[in-house]
């Protein structure tokens, strides 16, 4: 998965890109990472976002819930410090960010 951010004074957007480079398909998916500081979803598009303190979850969209690739957003703000999230997990397990 990828994970691209645009950040500017208290304010970012992020685009996440998900691959299914497995053999076996997967049909509906649940993204979830933590975030590193004091970031806040203000927004979403192409997914359902859930936000309880520093953990998110993203699930997949009707429209996108058989993953092949799979691409979603949000916007939102943070204290002055912006961290790449870590701990990404999807369907429960890890999942590396490139």
């Amino acid at each position: 998965m990828t994970y691209r951010v645009n950040s500017w004074g208290n304010g970012f957007t992020a685009e996440v890109t998900i691959v299914n480079r497995s053999a076996t398909p997967v049909s509906g998916w649940t993204l979830q990472w933590a975030f590193g500081a004091n970031q806040r979803i203000t927004g979403s598009w192409n997914v359902s976002l859930t936000q309880s303190g520093r953990q998110v979850t993203a699930k997949n969209a009707a429209w996108n819930a058989s993953l092949g690739t799979a691409s979603f957003g949000f916007q939102g703000t943070h204290d002055g410090s912006n961290p790449v999230p870590d701990a990404f997990t999807l369907n429960g397990t890890a999942c590396s960010v490139g």
